[in-house]
């Protein structure tokens, strides 16, 4: 099945194919993180849907981009041709915004860091590294202010400090992961990344970064973590489509938690 895939994706024929990243759990996070960034203004205007567009076409271009780095010795027409047309997509959409929104250019410096620094762990081989994995979650949660400044124009404290929220919600994933695999088993960097996670969320609430109820959303990664530690034999031996059920359904209650932590103290009516 391996060799059949690899002889497909080097079929000069087959160039026309649609790419997608396989990545599926980053859909899930760039999507949560996306409606957040929108929930916190209350609002959804073009330019909002726009920015959703701009952001998926944008993780999709870094899936062509990575392949063809990882077989940098010849150039594959179907990884140029895919990367090219979502990069294209998404830089177009992108300037379009900075146009009417220039403060966006802050967030692009940062997308733009992010992916220098992801293909160069690809080169590097170190791409499953916790760093390199810690600065994938906190480019991909950058959807978050993106959303917000694509509606309102701005970005304030408190959208930064969901962006933070997010990332450190989401990449509490890298280590319960990889509490499956018998050469990352131990829970201690885990446990010392929650510890220090915990920490900067306190900071962020006394900071009035983020309401109460948003810092005690990050409560289900640390249920999520333990619940993993202290079942680790049963959770190394679940089924894969357990985890990502389990994953993804602990996201979509951190965003129905966060998004209703944004809404005002009391709703007008019409």
């Amino acid at each position: 099945m391996a060799q059949s895939t690899l002889n497909t994706s080097s079929n000069p024929q087959a160039w026309y194919k649609p790419m997608f990243s396989p990545e599926h759990g980053i859909y899930v996070v760039l999507l949560v993180s996306f409606l957040i960034g929108a929930a916190a203004p209350q609002a959804w205007k073009l330019t909002t849907t726009l920015a959703l567009i701009c952001a998926f076409c944008g993780f999709q271009a870094e899936h062509p981009l990575v392949m063809q780095i990882k077989q940098r010795r010849s150039l594959k027409p179907r990884f140029i041709f895919w990367g090219g047309f979502y990069a294209v997509i998404s830089g177009a959409i992108a300037l379009w915004l900075y146009l009417s929104y220039p403060i966006l250019l802050w967030i692009y410096v940062g997308a733009i860091a992010a992916l220098i620094v992801d293909a160069f762990s690809v080169v590097q081989r170190e791409q499953k590294s916790i760093f390199n994995e810690l600065v994938v979650f906190a480019a991909v949660c950058l959807s978050t202010p993106f959303a917000y400044a694509a509606t309102t124009g701005t970005i304030s404290a408190s959208i930064m400090g969901l962006w933070a929220l997010n990332t450190l919600y989401f990449s509490s994933t890298i280590f319960t992961v990889k509490l499956r695999k018998p050469k990352t088993s131990s829970a201690i960097p885990g446990v010392v990344y929650h510890a220090i996670a915990s920490l900067i969320i306190f900071i962020l609430y006394w900071f009035s970064w983020l309401s109460p109820v948003a810092a005690l959303a990050f409560g289900l990664a640390l249920l999520k973590f333990g619940i993993a530690v202290l079942n680790q034999e049963w959770y190394c031996s679940a089924k894969i489509q357990f985890v990502a059920t389990l994953e993804s359904v602990t996201a979509f209650a951190f965003l129905i938690i966060v998004a209703l932590s944004v809404l005002p103290a009391r709703l007008t009516t019409l």
